[in-house]
């Protein structure tokens, strides 16, 4: 499972012009889900997207989480953050999960982090869907459950 991590002052989804859902301070995940993703990888995803600290502190150093500055997270489904650009020019997808797979993790990965305490909206799985985000710092962090990066 990999995920784009933004800290943000607010981010919205929308589909068909028709918001889904919205957040104001808190982080942004894009999230992607592998063909090989189990609870383990939502346990390990969940637990690292709340504790995560990087929201400053009163010495502006980055030592408070989401859950401690009572924020939210807006949870996207991204399927091509599994893309392969390395041979020719057009992504391969085929480390993604398929679709009724990848829906069944991410609605996992949306109960965890829920379970944390923190308030989570989510974008529309499997729709096209406009993200529009206010980046903070911007602080921008990957995450890999298998730990690649």
């Amino acid at each position: 499972m990999r995920a784009v991590v933004q800290r943000v002052t607010s981010a919205r989804v929308a589909v068909d012009s028709r918001r889904v859902a919205a957040i104001e301070h808190g982080l942004l995940v894009l999230v992607g889900i592998a063909r090989e993703d189990d609870a383990t990888d939502t346990a390990y995803l969940a637990n690292k997207i709340v504790g995560l600290r990087v929201f400053e502190d009163a010495g502006h150093r980055f030592d408070r989480s989401v859950r401690e500055i009572e924020g939210a997270v807006l949870l996207v489904s991204q399927f091509t953050l599994y893309g392969d650009c390395r041979r020719g020019r057009r992504p391969s997808f085929d480390q993604a999960a398929p679709p009724v797979e990848a829906r069944a993790v991410y609605e996992a990965l949306v109960v965890a982090l829920r379970a944390h305490g923190v308030p989570v909206e989510t974008g529309e799985f499997q729709a096209h869907m406009t993200v529009e985000s206010v980046n903070d710092g911007p602080v921008t962090i990957l995450l890999d459950s298998r730990k690649v990066f």
